[in-house]
């Protein structure tokens, strides 16, 4: 496996949780937020906020700084955009073999008439 792979492998893991993602969600409509502030928007303690930062963390989807005792949270996209590239590659794939597939049932259906190749 790549790194790259396991990138999105880790970015995979963490949107697949519904609250990791409402934090996400919360992030990118506040700019910035500490585990306290999240914890307030959220139906979740504090700790269990801390604990799904870290994986988001872990996974590259956010960035914490350091602000006396707080560590304030980000998003970084950067990861999400990989992901998303990653997946538009597949869908392509997809495409290609469901337009393959759609020719041979076409010619099935129709042996006379030729197709495009």
């Amino acid at each position: 496996m790549t790194a790259d792979r396991d990138a999105v492998d880790d970015v995979l893991v963490a949107l697949a949780d519904p609250m990791r993602r409402r934090i996400l969600a919360v992030l990118a409509g506040q700019g910035a937020g500490t585990a306290t502030t999240l914890a307030a928007e959220l139906p979740v303690s504090r700790q269990a906020v801390v604990k799904h930062l870290a994986v988001l963390d872990r996974a590259g989807l956010v960035a914490g700084h350091r602000s006396g005792r707080e560590v304030r949270y980000v998003l970084a996209p950067q990861r999400l955009d990989a992901t998303a590239q990653w997946m538009a590659g597949l869908a392509a794939e997809w495409d290609l073999r469901l337009r393959a597939i759609k020719r041979l049932a076409e010619s099935a259906i129709n042996p006379d008439t030729e197709t495009d190749g």
